[in-house]
């Protein structure tokens, strides 16, 4: 998945992790295609269940900050895909066969589709109030 000048929101920090969360789905598709050991594997899915509620909070608190209408539905899109997430990571963690290409797509889709539909949307708020 490439950074894509449409994937900008018009906020530096939350571009800056767009772009961050994108470097590390790539890093996993690379593990995989390369056959990694489970390790490498664990410490980036690790990573990236981390970073996405790091990136999660972030936008969160400027839809709270500046009272963002949308934010109830924002915030239960966010919760889902996290929840989303942690299950593919306990399965992994459990000696489960989850990380596959299928779950990569599904990971640059949603963060594809979630940039351009629901966080366009914050962003054109945010950018109405200056």
């Amino acid at each position: 998945m490439t950074w894509q000048d449409s994937f900008s929101v018009g906020v530096k920090e939350i571009d800056e992790q767009h772009k961050k969360l994108i470097s590390m789905i790539n890093s996993l598709y690379s593990a995989i295609k390369k056959g990694k050991g489970q390790t490498i594997l664990q410490d980036i899915l690790e990573g990236l269940v981390q970073y996405v509620d790091e990136h999660f909070g972030t936008e969160e608190k400027y839809m709270e900050q500046y009272n963002y209408p949308g934010y109830l539905a924002h915030k239960k899109e966010h919760n889902k895909f996290t929840e989303q997430v942690l299950e593919v990571y306990q399965d992994f963690e459990q000696g489960k066969q989850v990380l596959t290409l299928e779950l990569l797509d599904f990971l640059k889709k949603w963060l594809k589709n979630h940039i351009l539909g629901t966080d366009k949307k914050y962003a054109l708020f945010l950018k109405k109030l200056g």
